[in-house]
């Protein structure tokens, strides 16, 4: 007896950026070495914001934190924080939130003749296709994602 595929629809917490300008940090001018480190370089260092690196519009910006495992092919893994821009359209291969049919998901856009498939990025998840009868709105495209490690 073979498991079924199961889709996944993910309960996603939303945040919004905080309305200061955030916290500058210090950003190394110098690449990270993942094999020796040169120690002739001399460590150079300039400010960096991550609100104004990460956000391009901070009107249509939220966060989210995914919630199961149905996109870990893409690397979106549960806990990760994602930065949404809701200005940007939906296209073809983008990841995107979507709201379907009352519930928030993540999913990769598989937008063919006028027919939209919601695409899982993990095997043990199957695409969940969107007929005329479903409600569907692509709520916003995910532009980061930030984790722990």
């Amino acid at each position: 007896m073979t498991s079924k595929k199961t889709p996944e629809i993910n309960s996603l917490i939303f945040f919004e950026p905080n309305e200061d300008e955030g916290q500058e940090i210090l950003l190394s001018n110098n690449s990270v070495s993942a094999g020796f480190p040169s120690p002739a370089e001399d460590f150079k260092q300039k400010r960096i914001s991550l609100d104004r690196t990460l956000i391009r519009n901070k009107e249509a910006t939220f966060y989210a934190r995914v919630s199961g495992q149905s996109m870990v092919g893409a690397g979106l893994d549960d806990g990760d924080l994602l930065v949404i821009d809701r200005s940007l359209e939906g296209e073809h291969g983008k990841i995107a939130v979507c709201f379907l049919d009352g519930e928030f998901t993540v999913k990769r856009l598989h937008i063919e003749k006028g027919k939209i498939t919601l695409m899982p990025e993990n095997e043990k998840y199957r695409p969940i296709p969107v007929s005329k009868d479903s409600d569907l709105l692509i709520w916003g495209i995910v532009t980061y994602v930030i984790k722990a490690v």
